[in-house]
């Protein structure tokens, strides 16, 4: 089918999602099956139905929604890291933190420290390295665009700030997006940055062998300065912190000795 370049213009326009962000091949005979759905000819012709049928605009929208994480999970614990150990950081090291969200699959984790973040540093002095060995994810973490259960726990006036509608779902703002940067990266063979005040990996070594997860934590370790802050995920633990060199501040919090 002809003109998805056109395509890809007009959608960006009519909701600043750009959709090179994606394997194009991929993504445009995804696409092409719901201009088959709808009975149209042509990408236009889908543009055109789009922009005057509300139940189709939708269903787009939902198509292109990410529904794999949310923002802010267990917010109880984003209150003890911005509370207590982000203000310890910038009194050890200032204000201009390296920080990495390891396996940060569709953006909700480093986008979520950027919000959190600009509380207690000017948005422009937030940077984060964010890395996923997930091409696709990464992919959809650029485009910025998610579901209302995905953004259920953000503060209403971060919401309200950083949030436009589109459809039914929600598309973060290009401030927020800025202050991330994206790499794919595999965290079993791949270098790790150095000198990191912070590294937040939630939920994902769970899916690791024990002797796997050892390894990469010990590698967090090393890439920790002294005196850096790993903050694990609710479902997780370091169970040999000491032998590693890690003293555990809190339940999902381990700090470089």
């Amino acid at each position: 089918m002809e003109g998805y370049e056109d395509f890809k213009s007009e959608i960006y326009k009519m909701t600043k999602i750009d959709l090179s962000a994606y394997k194009e091949n991929q993504m445009k005979r995804r696409i092409e099956s719901l201009v088959n759905k709808r009975s149209c000819k042509s990408f236009a012709e889908y543009v055109g139905l789009l922009k005057k049928d509300t139940e189709v605009f939708n269903e787009f929208i939902n198509f292109m929604t990410i529904n794999v994480s949310n923002f802010y999970r267990n917010p109880e614990q984003w209150k003890l890291l911005v509370e207590k150990f982000v203000p310890e950081l910038i009194q050890k090291y200032g204000k201009k933190l390296k920080i990495w969200s390891a396996a940060c699959s569709t953006g909700d984790e480093p986008y979520s420290l950027v919000m959190a973040l600009s509380d207690l540093i000017p948005m422009r002095d937030v940077k984060i390295y964010a890395t996923d060995i997930d091409k696709t994810v990464i992919g959809k973490a650029k485009v910025g665009l998610y579901n209302d259960k995905s953004v259920v726990d953000i503060p209403k006036e971060k919401l309200d700030k950083y949030f436009t509608k589109v459809g039914e779902s929600f598309r973060i703002s290009e401030e927020i997006k800025r202050q991330v940067e994206f790499h794919e990266a595999n965290l079993l063979k791949d270098p790790y940055p150095k000198d990191c005040d912070l590294i937040v990996c939630r939920n994902v070594l769970i899916y690791f062998t024990e002797e796997a997860k050892h390894d990469v934590y010990v590698k967090f370790r090393e890439s920790l300065k002294p005196g850096g802050i790993l903050f694990i995920g609710s479902t997780e633990q370091v169970m040999d912190y000491k032998e590693i060199g890690l003293d555990r501040r809190s339940s999902f919090f381990y700090q470089r000795i």
